[in-house]
């Protein structure tokens, strides 16, 4: 991606909270924070918090992007010098952009130029991608579903198709540019390529606008997209939705959508990996007789659990094959059984308990303690 002015402009870093040196995972969190501040969806009809959720995306297409990000760094350590210098290939001292190597690719693309024979106009670009995030419970991602994300961003017009143009009317091949987006001036051994001033680097033109995107080709409305979860999702997982993200500009192809899960914890169940684990209380009696006891599953049903005699509390058992089902195998079912003490005691209960005290031999279970 060729850097962009807004580079020498905007602190993106600024924007997002964080410092210049902050992790990836730093700035994702940070976006992720302040997208869900920000979003439309969240602040329905406030203009202010529209801008703040574009500008805080804008920021992370590019910081949270380990390539894009390098530019960037690049260009805001170059300074106001970098920004400096003219539109044209050089700078003060008679500094052309092809003596930079690399570096001049660069500042060459920002101003819209190549020395490399490179096109400089506004071709086909791919749409942005786009991120979201779905709740589900438990169950619906331990089960897999079928359900929809809700979200307001750039679509293509309804009206024109995306192409720019009123109904009925077309895009006209741009005669200054020959429909390539851009010119060239030769420079003696070099040859720079700048956008067309006629199309402004689309290579087409557009006589008559669509009125509905004025013709920009894209609109911002709500919509609804259908999201297939697959069983055994997990917390904080991607699915990745291809071509729903933002519209492509030119001809370009979209972008992608990205759907984070949130799941919400189950009351009887957890998760770790494929496995799921699960507390079942006994009693004393069960403990110290054994027992076979029933206990719950996650799809609703319940298995057997034998209890050997002589049980301890937090001892864990595993029910194999009744885990979560993932496309990597299915996991297990951990349960962990913890004695029940009885908070009030009947009478009965009461001399129960003393007489068997009393038959006990008397020797204390914390002997080994040394103390």
């Amino acid at each position: 991606m060729a850097p962009q002015r807004e580079w020498f402009e905007k602190d993106y870093y600024r924007i997002l909270g964080v410092s210049d040196s902050a992790t990836a995972k730093e700035i994702k969190s940070a976006y992720r924070k302040l997208s869900r501040q920000y979003h439309p969806d969240t602040s329905p009809g406030d203009a202010a918090a529209e801008e703040r959720f574009k500008e805080v995306s804008a920021a992370y297409d590019v910081v949270g992007n380990a390539e894009r990000r390098k530019e960037y760094d690049e260009v805001r350590r170059l300074g106001p010098a970098a920004a400096g210098f003219p539109g044209g290939g050089a700078g003060p001292g008679g500094f052309q952009f092809q003596d930079a190597g690399d570096l001049g690719d660069l500042l060459g693309g920002l101003f819209g130029r190549s020395t490399r024979g490179g096109r400089g106009g506004r071709g086909p670009h791919r749409g942005q991608d786009l991120e979201t995030e779905l709740h589900l419970t438990f169950d619906d991602a331990v089960a897999g579903a079928t359900t929809t994300v809700h979200l307001t961003s750039d679509v293509a017009c309804h009206s024109c198709s995306g192409s720019g143009a009123k109904a009925g009317t077309i895009p006209r091949r741009c005669t200054g540019c020959g429909g390539q987006g851009v010119v060239s001036d030769n420079q003696g051994l070099f040859s720079f390529s700048s956008p067309c001033p006629t199309c402004g680097g689309r290579g087409s033109i557009i006589d008559d606008p669509c009125p509905t995107c004025r013709g920009t080709g894209v609109e911002r409305r709500p919509r609804e997209v259908k999201v297939r979860v697959p069983a055994g999702v997990d917390d904080g997982q991607r699915i990745r939705l291809k071509g729903r993200g933002g519209p492509g500009q030119n001809g370009g192809p979209p972008g992608d959508l990205f759907v984070i899960v949130r799941v919400t914890p189950h009351p009887l169940f957890q998760r770790r990996g494929r496995d799921l684990t699960i507390t079942i209380p006994i009693t004393f009696p069960e403990a110290a007789f054994g027992a076979d006891i029933a206990i719950p599953t996650v799809d609703g049903g319940s298995v057997r659990l034998r209890i050997p005699a002589g049980t301890r509390s937090g001892r864990t058992f595993r029910v194999k094959g009744k885990g979560v089902v993932t496309p990597k195998g299915t996991g297990d079912l951990l349960a962990t059984v913890e004695v029940a003490v009885p908070s009030n005691l009947s009478s009965a209960e009461r001399k129960a308990l003393e007489a068997f005290q009393a038959a006990s031999d008397g020797a204390s279970p914390r002997e080994h303690l040394g103390v």
